[in-house]
């Protein structure tokens, strides 16, 4: 496990950018820009996978210009964070999650439990010229109240796939809340035959009913237009750069490797419901991930893929790296 993650290394990056301070404020933006995202396991290098573990995401996500934001909470932010251009990041994201074996009922009580997530996100964005700082609440339902089985199968009958069966044993309904923040910075490294480097060292904790955890990550990119963004968006708790872009060039593109890790101190889709009993396998402590993509942003409009190869979160998961592939697409206006 030290190997996969590696954790000290990683730590002492964050750590190390951490002290880092930020230089000037980036220019200001009026455009809002809506964002559609959506993760899946159907993208995936493993065999004989259908749906499984963390098997779908979907999000929609609107972030307004800069500085549209209310005085009080923009007066908060720069308590904070100090000032620099600020955003507020709204967003609706529904998270799926299922056992390996799908076509049994009831399910293997040492696999996953079925569960889905329903919430709402809002975030504020503090940008400075090497640093993005966020602040965040989300609130929501895990449960029946959250349509995972309406829509997993509901997307099934359409393509004329088979109903997973053990949703009638998925975790009860149970309010969310969850509280973020995070910071990353921005270190460019050289320029290479026209081409620029640079490193996206970040940390995150967040903390709510739903998941506890500390996280730290580090991603490497080789592209044009670096400054436009900060890295990828992903849906939390992947390792993300967020909803925001302004690109510095006509055609911004870059190609991108990342590590992170996680310490774990709560995951409610492993360790059960917090008010009743439901069922449960227990978490792992400790959960890294590996990342490849691509992005590229022109005429406005940035597209985003990332594969994501994540070691095991409970103890009876299949042996192996699970993974998954996730899509973004967001327009300025």
């Amino acid at each position: 496990m030290r190997k996969v993650l590696g954790l000290g290394s990683l730590v002492g990056a964050v750590v190390a950018a951490a002290t880092i301070p930020a230089r000037a404020l980036p220019p200001e933006d009026p455009h809002g820009i809506l964002t559609l995202q959506v993760e899946n396991d159907a993208v995936s290098t493993r065999r004989g996978t259908s749906d499984e573990y963390y098997t779908s995401g979907l999000r929609l996500g609107y972030t307004t210009g800069t500085n549209a934001v209310p005085d009080f909470l923009a007066n908060f932010g720069r308590t904070v964070w100090g000032n620099g251009v600020q955003r507020i990041s709204f967003d609706l994201s529904q998270s799926i999650f299922t056992p390996h074996n799908t076509q049994i009922a009831p399910p293997n009580p040492q696999d996953r439990p079925y569960a889905g997530w329903l919430r709402g996100n809002v975030q504020l964005l503090t940008d400075k010229d090497d640093s993005r700082s966020v602040l965040g609440i989300g609130l929501g339902v895990v449960g029946p109240a959250a349509l995972g089985r309406q829509v997993q199968n509901g997307f099934h009958s359409i393509i004329g796939d088979r109903d997973n069966r053990g949703w009638g044993s998925q975790l009860p309904n149970e309010p969310t809340l969850q509280l973020l923040a995070a910071r990353t910075y921005r270190l460019p490294i050289a320029q290479v035959a026209g081409l620029e480097t640079d490193a996206l060292p970040g940390v995150t904790l967040n903390v709510g009913n739903v998941l506890d955890y500390v996280q730290g990550g580090l991603v490497l990119r080789l592209g044009q237009g670096l400054d436009s963004d900060y890295g990828v968006p992903r849906i939390q708790p992947g390792f993300t750069g967020g909803n925001a872009y302004t690109p510095t060039r006509p055609f911004a593109w870059y190609v991108f490797a990342g590590l992170d890790g996680r310490a774990v101190a709560r995951n409610l889709f492993l360790d059960g419901s917090s008010f009743q009993n439901s069922p449960s396998v227990g978490h792992r402590g400790l959960v890294g991930e590996a990342e490849l993509g691509a992005a590229v942003m022109v005429a406005g409009v940035r597209v985003t893929y990332v594969q994501v190869f994540q070691t095991p979160e409970f103890g009876h998961q299949r042996a192996g790296l699970f993974n998954f592939g996730s899509l973004s697409a967001s327009v300025r206006f």
